[in-house]
């Protein structure tokens, strides 16, 4: 980032859906390297107190007239965007809930942006947007052949950009990250959703004591000791890819100005199984989880795992918190610390 940017008081990066876990993250790390923000959220899933740096605006992107407000209000640069929702099971049982507001709301953040002249995307897609692997790492070649509702939305959204950059200019790049985990190293923000269904914080609660026992769904997958294996990104690294990627979309002059979609992976390159992942978190929380064995959940394949060689060669980036315990015990740190200042 050049001096211009830091120092360009009446530009600001808009982070919508910001108060959310991977958004408000980066939204410290944006301020860290100096630029100014502006977490636009309705706190439906996010956490007000997660917004400790820059400005915050309420508002929902179903709502045009909060898009409009923001976007009079400040003098946006760019655009992240956060805001889906991201439940799998749920979206397949109530699909219309995903396609208006991961859709429909996309295309009223988009023509908004377009109206007021911001050009610059970052868009928030998914691995789901790969569905069954045929190949393994995932490469960004791979087909798009999501199996649900939520996977299907982050295809479509994809789909749109690529249209309005070929239409309107506009130049975005979209983030397939694979397993989100871990929480900020200095403990000022964490997980938490509501309801809890991800992996490592919904194991780490049960240590804790807010749940009674956790569930593996699944035993007799064809892996090593019967469960899945995922691709665990700490958070920080997403944070910091997201800031590289607007970076690069904002000062690559190499590509047609007209507008453009790119597409990088996000993950580790490497997979641990749930088994892997109970064992290091009762080590790190010297506690031993009530433990119940369930049923597979349809279309959850045995293996995934991204090859990220495209965003290490044009974002510059790779992960640096990928060691599994780090990961673990930095969410750890946070849910521990959390639980412990509930009880006071």
């Amino acid at each position: 980032m050049n001096n211009s940017e830091t120092t360009n008081s009446s530009k600001y990066i808009l982070i919508v859906g910001g108060a959310g876990y991977i958004g408000s993250h980066t939204n410290k790390q944006l301020n860290i390297l100096g630029y100014k923000t502006v977490v636009f959220d309705n706190l439906s899933m996010g956490h007000r107190e997660f917004v400790k740096w820059g400005k915050f605006y309420k508002g929902d992107i179903l709502n045009i007239s909060d898009l409009q407000d923001v976007f009079n209000k400040f003098n946006i640069k760019a655009v992240l965007h956060f805001a889906a929702h991201a439940y799998v099971e749920e979206s397949v049982v109530k699909p219309a809930k995903y396609y208006h507001n991961n859709v429909a709301g996309t295309i009223n953040l988009l023509n908004t942006m377009i109206e007021h002249n911001v050009r610059y995307m970052i868009f928030s897609s998914s691995c789901a947007a790969y569905g069954i692997p045929h190949d393994l790492p995932i490469k960004e070649t791979h087909p798009l052949n999501p199996i649900n509702p939520y996977g299907r939305s982050k295809v479509m959204v994809e789909t749109i950009l690529r249209d309005y950059g070929m239409a309107y200019g506009m130049r975005s790049i979209a983030l397939r990250y694979f397993n989100a985990a871990g929480a900020d190293p200095d403990g000022q923000i964490g997980e938490d959703h509501k309801p809890e269904t991800h992996l490592i914080p919904r194991l780490l609660q049960t240590m804790t004591g807010k749940y009674d026992s956790f569930t593996i769904f699944g035993t007799d997958y064809d892996t090593p000791d019967g469960t899945c294996i995922r691709d665990y990104i700490h958070v920080n690294d997403l944070a910091v890819a997201h800031c590289k990627a607007m970076e690069k979309l904002i000062a690559d002059t190499s590509e047609n100005r007209m507008g453009y979609l790119k597409s990088y992976n996000l993950g580790t390159g490497k997979g641990y199984s749930v088994r892997e992942i109970i064992t290091a978190a009762s080590k790190i929380a010297c506690a031993k989880p009530d433990i119940h064995m369930g049923e597979k959940r349809p279309g959850d394949p045995p293996v995934l795992f991204s090859s990220c060689q495209l965003s290490a060669k044009e974002l510059k980036w790779q992960s640096v918190w990928d060691d599994l315990e780090t990961i673990i015990r930095h969410a750890w740190n946070w849910h521990n610390s959390e639980a412990k200042a509930k009880k006071k």
